[in-house]
């Protein structure tokens, strides 16, 4: 969320970054928030007036009192009586153009970076950079749920009677496997001097505003019944909500935090190729990286993060690419934001493993994520979030990359940072 100082000083700003992110319908709302916040200063002032005559009528009252007046002193009372119900109607009013103006304020984009491409959709990202050579083999890759079937890894036929279509059974060495590599990652990130966190896995209303808008909340959010609770779609809500309302020494930054949890997503409108198998599903576990950092480091953390996620993948013998995201592409809240995309030698093209994104103060503003400066200074945090991994992709993009095949037996070589984590197993074999 913008800061509203900001909008009153910059509209032109705000309109052009609007532009940018080709969101043409919102520019009236600029003029709007504006107008609305003058009726509330000018309302606001006005309450303030009152107030302060109410309580100079209110010591005359007790001054005339106190010498005896009496009949002047019902006469002031009447005065404080009406000058109360004009301020009960301004503050109601207040309340309500506070309201209407958080409402809009809530849909206005973050001013995005200015390195950052502009473009219309997910269509005009920018490949940054490659690492690793792009994996050949000399056999047909089968599909990735057919690898897993090969080695009785998977049942999605018995999930589905369960629970539906969106949701599978891992089995045997595949969930092993899927287990050693979120444990590899955890180890990674703390090794990289991240804190290990499991959060809570359900939040209530006001982190999930606080931590994205509103469009990104209908499409992913599962609601809990009767109560008010969201079921997370990735740690970094409650991870960045942990702080929610805090006043943070600024000698304890930056916050570097690891977190583990269950993820569960509505997934609304997905489609095509990438959405069969397991793609896209409703429920799947996750490694996530955050930082709560001060303003002038945010950039530096965010490239330090997409990074540990290439130097991961690498470890792993998966090759990947980075993709800057271009502004049509940027949800509201991000001022900058990768992709780390890893490479399926199956689709021959890549696919996003994680995504990077610096989003500035604007979750800061929403949660009150604020620092004190060794000065005394206040001011508000710079969060950022990464994906570490995310099985199932992560295991796609393993069992594609890893696939050997011997002329009747397919195997899976498992690389050597991941071997203590599969009880030193070197190779899956077909059985």
């Amino acid at each position: 969320m913008l800061d509203l100082k900001f909008v009153r000083e910059n509209p032109e700003i705000v309109k052009q970054n609007i532009k940018n992110k080709f969101q043409e319908s919102k520019l009236p709302l600029v003029d709007r928030v504006l107008e609305l916040d003058m009726q509330n200063r000018k309302n606001k002032l006005e309450a303030d007036n009152l107030r302060a005559n109410r309580n100079k009528i209110s010591k005359q009252i007790g001054a005339l009192m106190a010498q005896g007046r009496r009949e002047e002193a019902e006469q002031m009372k009447k005065l404080v009586t009406e000058q109360s119900e004009k301020l009960a109607q301004a503050e109601k009013k207040e309340a309500e153009l506070s309201e209407k103006v958080k409402e809009i304020m809530m849909t206005l984009p973050n001013i995005i970076d200015p390195s950052v491409p502009i473009g219309r959709d997910d269509s005009e990202n920018v490949e940054v950079q490659q690492f690793g050579k792009q994996t050949k083999v000399d056999f047909e890759i089968p599909y990735h749920t057919d690898i897993m079937a090969m080695f009785n890894g998977i049942d999605k036929e018995a999930a589905g009677r369960v629970a539906g279509e969106g949701f599978y059974y891992l089995m045997g060495d595949i969930a092993r496997l899927h287990s050693a590599v979120l444990a590899y990652a955890r180890d990674f990130m703390i090794n990289k001097g991240f804190t290990y966190c499991v959060p809570p896995f359900m939040i209530r209303s006001n982190v999930v505003t606080g931590v994205m808008s509103f469009a990104e909340m209908d499409a992913m959010m599962y609601k809990i019944e009767g109560e008010d609770l969201y079921l997370i779609g990735t740690s970094e809500h409650s991870m960045i909500g942990k702080f929610i309302n805090t006043m943070t020494p600024e000698s304890q930054l930056p916050l570097t935090l690891t977190s583990y949890s269950p993820c569960f997503r509505k997934e609304k409108g997905a489609h095509g190729i990438e959405e069969r198998g397991i793609y896209r599903i409703h429920q799947f576990e996750k490694q996530e990286m955050i930082v709560v950092c001060k303003p002038e480091d945010s950039m530096k953390w965010f490239d330090k993060m997409w990074g540990y996620s290439v130097e991961l993948f690498r470890s792993l013998d998966i090759p990947v690419r980075t993709l800057e995201c271009c502004s049509g592409d940027l949800a509201d809240l991000k001022v900058k934001s990768y992709d780390v995309e890893a490479w399926s030698p199956k689709q021959g093209k890549y696919f996003e493993v994680c995504s990077c994104s610096n989003l500035g103060d604007a979750q800061a503003r929403r949660l009150g994520i604020r620092i004190k400066g060794e000065n005394g200074e206040k001011y508000l945090a710079h969060t950022l979030n990464n994906t570490v991994v995310a099985p199932p992709r992560m295991l796609i993009a393993f069992l594609e990359n890893n696939l050997e095949f011997d002329g009747s037996k397919y195997s899976v070589r498992i690389p050597k940072a991941l071997q203590p984590y599969m009880g030193g197993t070197e190779k899956l074999i077909q059985k």
